[in-house]
């Protein structure tokens, strides 16, 4: 299985999610299930096909939780020196060029990305424009309006 990157916060998120779908989720859906079993019949019980479906679901995501921390190459950004070059992990102050309108993004694993909060995905088309860049230089990225182009003004790993 090929390692998924990811930074220490998101790790810890994961971790946090996962402790809780083992500690009060999976508890919470088994009295569920046994207080819809208590209910009688269960060829017509509603609350039982229910809680099955929620402990179906919550099964299948500690499943995949554990998948990819046991997966995850956990990267801290601010232990990482790539001389001033755009990496996974790196926060990076751009500027459009035709705006003029300034951006910070953080290049980060699927899991944590989060536009709202400038967490980009290393996948994404404008993740995948800047790594490898620096300071000063310019970044294409094909956008469903054409192509923006960025200028990178900073870069650093925090």
């Amino acid at each position: 299985m090929a390692t998924i990157p990811i930074t220490k916060r998101g790790a810890e998120k994961l971790k946090a999610e996962l402790h809780r779908l083992k500690t009060v989720d999976r508890p919470a859906v088994i009295a569920a299930i046994a207080e819809a079993r208590a209910q009688g019949d269960l060829s017509e019980n509603a609350e039982y096909e229910a809680a099955k479906d929620r402990q179906g679901f919550i099964e299948g995501r500690i499943q995949e939780v554990e998948g990819k921390l046991s997966a995850a190459q956990v990267i801290d950004p601010s232990a990482v020196d790539a001389g001033g070059k755009v990496v996974f992990g790196a926060t990076v102050e751009l500027e459009d060029e035709d705006s003029g309108d300034a951006v910070t993004y953080q290049i980060v694993g699927e899991d944590e990305a989060d536009l709202k909060l400038g967490l980009i995905n290393v996948s994404s088309p404008i993740a995948r424009a800047l790594i490898g860049k620096e300071e000063g230089d310019t970044a294409e990225v094909q956008a469903p309006g054409g192509v923006r182009r960025y200028e990178i003004v900073g870069v650093r790993y925090a």
